[in-house]
């Protein structure tokens, strides 16, 4: 179960990365109008409209890879294990036995002040 998580995490994280890269490839929708005059991009690889529909044909795909992980990872994440594990709030709370004497109260060390305020007004 570990090592189909570890793999299920491996594909999330490689599909972000790699889609994160294929949208930062891909122009605008404010691009298609050069492109339509004969700008820059009838030269390359893909054709003035290939690159477009293989792009975001990818990006299509990875998407749907990466959500898919998600789902896989959230399932898996929400499975409750055979033993005894689990979360600590539906577990009951510890029992402390009592004794019947109150636990010994700390008082912190105050010092002796004199009865009358007079001692501590300075004197000229």
């Amino acid at each position: 179960m570990n090592v189909m998580l570890t793999v299920v995490l491996a594909l999330q994280i490689l599909s972000a990365l790699t889609m994160i890269g294929l949208i930062l490839v891909q122009h605008g929708k404010g691009a298609d109008m050069g492109a339509a005059f004969g700008g820059g991009s009838s030269g390359s690889l893909f054709g003035a409209s290939g690159s477009a529909n293989f792009l975001s044909r990818t990006t299509a795909v990875l998407a749907t890879v990466f959500f898919v992980s998600t789902l896989a990872l959230a399932y898996f994440g929400n499975l409750r294990p055979a033993s005894g594990g689990g979360s600590v709030l539906e577990s009951p709370a510890a029992v402390v036995p009592s004794t019947g004497v109150p636990p010994p109260v700390a008082v912190p060390a105050v010092p002796a002040v004199p009865a009358s305020g007079a001692a501590l007004i300075p004197s000229k």
